[in-house]
């Protein structure tokens, strides 16, 4: 998809602004994540996306794209609903009952506000200095994931509650469930401290983070104006 994707904008004349992850650095073992950390990921998906960023580094090099790359933690907002922080905790959150977490919740972890990576993905595609480059996009300010439930409960006016999914919970899961299966081999980012630096982006673009509770707000308030379905 992605080589696609190169020869679609090469054609076109068209700059490539690329939303990224983190996966391709591998386990961090607590370091501030950096755009600097080297790639070398231990996992199937890491090792994918460290291919997937050598192809568009190349294709920049080689002058048949202009490309910019935002990277992204894991993400919520409106609309937001696969990820870490999506339907399985906003809608607990609203209905009064247990969110469900992977990993230890005890240890801090950069969450992204979605509108937040659309404007940082602006600025990438609006400013050449972004050019043949990855930058770590702006975040809320990083907190643990229980102190981020505790802001999701308050927002919904409920009472907190986190129901754990441990590692060898998930093994067991994933036996009957594909996508917790696939999450298998990511979970080291919850299960030590992920801490993203934007310093990059902040320093060249300023930074236009939403504050932590007016994020929290807003994606409550879709939640709330968008029950579950049943399935």
């Amino acid at each position: 998809m992605q080589a696609a994707v190169i020869e679609g904008a090469a054609s076109a004349g068209a700059k490539l602004v690329v939303m990224d992850n983190l996966y391709m650095h591998g386990p961090i073992n607590g370091r501030r994540i950096t755009e600097d950390l080297p790639h070398a990921a231990t996992t199937r998906k890491g090792s994918v996306r460290a291919q997937m960023t050598k192809d568009l580094v190349a294709a920049h090099e080689a002058g048949k794209v202009r490309v910019a790359v935002g990277r992204t933690s894991d993400y919520f907002g409106p609309r937001g609903l696969l990820s870490a922080m999506g339907e399985r905790v906003f809608y607990p959150a609203l209905a009064g009952k247990k969110a469900q977490v992977i990993g230890n919740p005890d240890q801090p972890h950069t969450y992204s506000y979605l509108p937040d990576i659309a404007r940082g993905l602006a600025v990438l595609g609006e400013r050449t200095e972004a050019d043949g480059n990855a930058r770590h996009l702006p975040n809320v300010p990083t907190i643990t994931t229980r102190q981020f439930i505790e802001h999701v409960y308050a927002a919904a006016g409920t009472e907190p509650g986190i129901l754990t999914m441990p590692r060898w919970m998930v093994s067991i899961v994933g036996l009957f469930n594909g996508d917790v299966r696939e999450m298998k081999e990511m979970l080291y980012e919850f299960e030590e401290p992920f801490v993203v630096d934007a310093t990059r982006f902040d320093t060249a673009f300023g930074n236009p983070a939403t504050p932590l509770d007016e994020a929290i707000d807003t994606t409550v308030a879709w939640f709330r104006a968008n029950p579950k379905r049943a399935k």
